[in-house]
């Protein structure tokens, strides 16, 4: 038989629906809540330091290498082929050092065309002197044989008028004695002119073929040089220390063959980023890191220009460096630019720049949660930047980059 059932009561009726409808709105609120929390940094990921008040030294760090201060570069003078090598990198060598033998036909046989014709030069000087000497003393002997003629012309002008005065000639006969003597006079003033012309023109003749002589000299004691520079030789004193040829190989004039350098005088050439070279100067202090030591030593060049975003730096030691520095060694070194005194500064944050305003994440005094806050540096060092405002003494600063978290004010710690 059917038993009758009591009905459900209302309340029973809507519970599962309210709790589930309940249900859904807390896992709203805190999905709502989750969302828009603060979010969550591992502070292992996170480099922290503390704003301080004391001396802060600004520098400027590179990388580098050590070079010789001094080097001598070999180059072809004239375009030969390699026949010998004699010496070998790493070898200690004078300045007459046979580093290798060249041969160029070419260059020997115009040596020997420059040598013929300063032989033939000189030659020539010989005939004109020989020249010039017999016509000086034909024309000597000329103005000696018109002295006379005018002695005599002369001495008979005056029996002329003796004997015209006695009336023993005409006038007529008397007349051209006087005019035979003036020819005669004339004449020998002439030769004597002539002499005097040829004596000053025998040595300008003989200068202009000297100078010929001297000009063929030059040419000629280039040529011999130029046939001496096929046996290079080191030239100085020092380590060859690059000698890339092999013979039988054909070099142009002007190509660089050897290097020579003197491994006890080294500097370090120094690659600063532009952004920090702006200050750095000659004179100032410097650390070099060898990887055998840290040597001191001074900023003693900087190029005014940068290139490929970096200033070249050239750093001279204050004493001698220790063993095992050797020329190409990478090294690094610290420029020191100037200390501050008394300044509110901290660590470097990966942003900012000289003079700006940057956004950091302060730890709040918990240390458990970090807030953004503004400050405005000053003088940036490598590793350190001075605080203008902002931060006070005893704060501590996340000085990792932190863009990640650029739309949160807060981040929290753990």
């Amino acid at each position: 038989m059917d038993i009758a059932r009591a009905p459900k009561s209302r309340a029973r009726r809507y519970a599962l629906p309210s709790g589930a409808v309940l249900f859904v709105a807390i896992i709203s609120i805190a999905l709502t809540r989750v969302r828009t929390g603060e979010p969550t940094v591992e502070r292992g990921s996170l480099s922290i330091d503390s704003v301080r008040r004391g001396d802060m030294v600004r520098e400027a760090r590179g990388p580098g290498t050590l070079v010789p201060e001094h080097v001598r570069w070999i180059s072809a003078v004239t375009s030969a082929r390699v026949e010998r090598i004699i010496a070998k990198p790493g070898q200690s060598v004078e300045p007459a050092t046979v580093l290798l033998e060249m041969s160029n036909p070419d260059v020997q046989i115009q040596a020997l065309q420059a040598e013929q014709a300063l032989n033939e030069a000189r030659a020539r000087l010989l005939d004109l002197r020989v020249q010039l000497e017999g016509a000086r003393l034909s024309q000597e002997g000329t103005v000696a044989s018109m002295r006379t003629l005018n002695t005599t012309a002369s001495q008979e002008g005056a029996a002329a008028d003796s004997l015209l005065a006695w009336k023993m000639i005409s006038r007529f006969e008397g007349n051209t004695k006087h005019a035979a003597a003036e020819e005669a006079k004339t004449r020998l003033l002439m030769e004597q002119q002539r002499l005097a012309l040829l004596t000053r023109s025998f040595d300008s003749q003989l200068a202009v073929q000297r100078r010929q002589i001297q000009r063929l000299q030059a040419i000629a004691a280039f040529e011999e040089s130029r046939v001496q520079a096929l046996v290079v030789r080191a030239g100085e004193s020092g380590v060859l220390q690059e000698l890339a040829l092999q013979p039988g190989q054909w070099v142009n004039g002007g190509t660089t063959m050897a290097k020579v350098v003197q491994p006890g005088t080294l500097k370090a050439v120094l690659k600063i980023p532009e952004t920090q070279a702006k200050d750095v100067a000659v004179g100032q202090p410097a650390t070099v890191d060898t990887r055998n030591g840290f040597a001191a030593g001074h900023v003693s060049h900087a190029d005014p220009g940068s290139q490929d975003g970096s200033v070249t730096i050239d750093i001279a030691f204050d004493r001698p460096l220790a063993a095992g520095a050797r020329p190409d060694l990478n090294v690094d070194g610290v420029v020191q630019l100037e200390r501050l005194h008394n300044v509110l500064y901290t660590g470097r944050p990966t942003v900012g720049q000289d003079n700006s305003v940057i956004q950091v994440f302060r730890l709040d005094p918990d240390g458990k949660s970090a807030t953004r806050v503004r400050v405005r540096l000053g003088r940036v060092s490598v590793n350190a930047v001075e605080i203008l405002s902002g931060l006070r003494a005893g704060d501590k600063v996340v000085l990792s980059d932190m863009s990640t978290y650029e739309n949160a004010d807060r981040v929290r710690i753990k």
